[in-house]
Formats: structure tokens, C-alpha cells, sequence
């Protein structure tokens, strides 16, 4: 008798867990298109809706209007990137969360914000531009992919590194990195220090087609070697000895994560500066509704992170009239609280 009821349980569960992922999903479908939509008709320049099909269906070669130009030559490249920031930050995050096993743990960990701002400031303060606008989200890049591998090799030990290991030398690292910025930023004249400041707190403005090629190849690599993890990094949360036994090559699945993990952070915050709290909260905030399962979970964190990135930016852009701020602060003010309240719930859990 008890088995039959218990047979007649676990499908339920099952299927509540099932309808609630549908659920999360649609749902940000729908948030991100709402997001899209408010931030190509919103801004300094008001786009009427009832003339945003016309817009969209004629192309960028209607763009001989205003309206038409502002759409397509400011507004759609800035969404695009943006998404693409949202979704690599999203996945990154996830994913340092499934190798470190931690819910705290995010990309800065292992070195690639600090590692980028390293490379933004050397740029902004010697003011090295043989690449135009591309030189700083290539300094960036460089140095953000540098200290990763930098930290990578300095925490090894027999051949091996230990998660305790990357952590303790991640923390190290960071700390040099941030002198080494304060360092430039009291080098830096005035208005190259404004830029660094700036710079870390994030920000589309300015966003352009061609940053867009370039952060999209970047984008599409990272999370396709992301989504192929999944299932691995679901039988890791078992333990390591348990997924040795299933054959999983541990090592090589970590290198492989902070790998991708790595490249993803260091595309986005190269054209878009250091934006906090989304590789954080997305992550840890979705798990509470679509489980732990990482196949869900780094999906979900692509579409979560895009959707709060969108959001921010409108949010930046519209504020405050003919002002363009930060991104950084929008997610700070919205991931700081709302990551308290999900640390307090888990206290009191621990506590039961």
C-alpha cells in the first residue's frame, strides 16, 4: 500500500518540477521581449510603437529617417550586445557555481574581472589606441585570459589543483590586481580617471555593429561548450569520486568550465566594463525555482542574465533625462538586496 502511494508521489513531483521549469521559461521569454521592446522605444529619442513594425520590417536600409536610425544604428546594436553580456555573464556565473560547488562563487573568482580592468586601465592610461575603439576591449580581453591562466598555474600543486587552492590564489591575485588599478588611477590625468571609473562600473553607451561581430563568435563558442557540460557538472555535484566512476575526467571537465567560463566573462566585459552581481544572482536565484540540475540551469542563467541586462539598461538610459549611467549600479542595487534575501533563507534553513 505504502509503495503504491509512493508511486503515485514521485510522479507528481516530477511533474510540478516540470511545469514550473516550463513556467520560468516562458516567463522570461516573455520578460525579455518586453525588455527589448521598452528599450528600443524608450530613451532621449521617443519611438512611437504603432511605428516600430514599419521600422523593424523595412531593415536597416529604411535608415534614412530619424527614427529609422536611431533603431537601427544605436538602439538594436546596443540591445544585441547587451543580451549577449546578459546571457555570457549568466552562464559564466553558473558555472563557477557547479565547479566550485559553492553558490557563492562567480567569474572574479579565478581573476577575470580584475584581470580585465588590469588591460582597461594599462590602455586608458598610456593611452595606446592603435586599434581605435577596439584597443580597450582588447587590453581587457588579453589581460582578463592572462591572470586567468596565471592564477590557473600558481594554485597547482603535484600536478594537481585543488579547489581550496584556486580560491586562496584567486583572492591573492584580485588583491594585486586591485592595486594595480588604484596605482593607475592615480597615475591617470583627470579625465583618463574618470574613463577607468567609469569604465568599472560598466555601460553599453556607445555600442556599435561592429562590436557586436565581434563579441558574438565569442558568445555562441562559450556557451555552446557550456551546454555540452551540463550533464557532467550535474553527475560532479555528486562528488568527485562519483564522477570518476562514471569515467568523467574531473580535471579536465574543471579546466574545461573555467575555460569557457573565462572566454565567456572576458567577451562580455571587454566592450561592456565590469558589471557586477549577474554572474552572482542569476545563477543562485533560479535554482531556488528550477532546481539544481545544470542542463536547466545554464539555459535558464543565459535567458535570466540577458533579461536583467536589458532591463538595467533601459532602466540607465532613462532615469535620468539626457544622462546615460552605469549599468553597474542598476544590477548592484537590484542583486545586493535581493542576494541577502536568498542568503537569509538559507540561514534559516540551516537552522531547521
Amino acid at each position: 500500500m505504502l509503495q503504491k502511494m509512493h508511486n503515485r508521489q514521485e510522479p507528481d513531483v516530477f511533474a510540478i518540477r516540470h511545469r514550473r521549469r516550463v513556467t520560468t521559461f516562458i516567463s522570461l521569454s516573455v520578460l525579455l521581449v518586453v525588455a527589448v521592446l521598452c528599450s528600443i522605444v524608450l530613451g532621449q529619442y521617443y519611438v512611437p510603437i504603432q511605428d516600430l513594425p514599419a521600422i523593424l520590417a523595412a531593415g536597416s536600409s529604411s535608415a534614412d529617417s530619424l527614427a529609422a536610425s536611431v533603431v537601427w544604428e544605436i538602439r538594436i546594436p546596443r540591445i544585441v550586445l547587451g543580451l549577449l553580456v546578459g546571457a555570457s555573464l549568466g552562464v559564466a556565473g553558473t558555472l563557477m557555481q557547479a565547479v566550485f560547488a559553492n553558490p557563492l562563487a562567480e567569474p572574479s573568482i579565478i581573476g577575470v574581472t580584475s584581470g580585465a580592468g588590469v588591460g582597461a586601465a594599462v590602455v586608458i592610461v598610456f593611452n595606446i589606441g592603435f586599434l581605435g575603439t577596439f584597443t580597450i576591449p582588447l587590453g581587457a580581453f588579453i589581460s582578463a585570459v592572462i591572470v586567468t591562466v596565471v592564477i590557473y598555474q600558481l594554485a597547482r600543486s603535484q600536478g594537481k589543483v585543488a579547489v581550496v587552492n584556486l580560491i586562496l590564489t584567486g583572492i591573492a591575485i584580485n588583491a594585486v590586481c586591485g592595486a594595480i588599478i588604484s596605482f593607475m588611477v592615480y597615475l591617470a590625468p583627470t579625465a583618463n580617471r574618470e574613463q577607468i571609473i567609469f569604465w568599472q562600473m560598466g555601460s553599453l553607451n556607445g555600442s556599435q555593429w561592429k562590436h557586436v561581430w565581434v563579441v558574438l563568435p565569442i558568445t555562441i563558442i562559450g556557451l555552446f561548450i557550456a551546454f555540452q557540460l551540463g550533464k557532467k557538472l550535474d553527475v560532479l555535484a555528486l562528488g568527485e569520486r562519483a564522477a570518476g566512476h562514471t569515467g568523467i575526467n574531473v580535471a579536465q571537465l574543471r579546466i574545461v568550465a573555467i575555460a569557457a567560463s573565462t572566454v565567456l566573462t572576458a567577451g562580455a566585459v571587454s566592450f561592456a566594463g565590469l558589471i557586477g552581481f549577474v554572474g552572482l544572482i542569476v545563477p543562485h536565484l533560479l535554482r531556488t525555482i528550477t532546481g539544481p540540475e545544470n542542463k536547466i540551469l545554464l539555459p535558464a542563467s543565459a535567458l535570466a542574465g540577458a533579461v536583467l541586462i536589458a532591463s538595467a539598461d533601459v532602466a540607465a538610459r532613462t532615469m535620468i533625462p539626457f544622462a546615460d549611467l552605469p549599468i553597474g549600479i542598476f544590477t548592484a542595487l537590484v542583486g545586493g538586496p535581493t542576494f541577502f534575501i536568498l542568503l537569509r533563507r538559507m540561514m534559516r534553513k540551516g537552522l531547521h
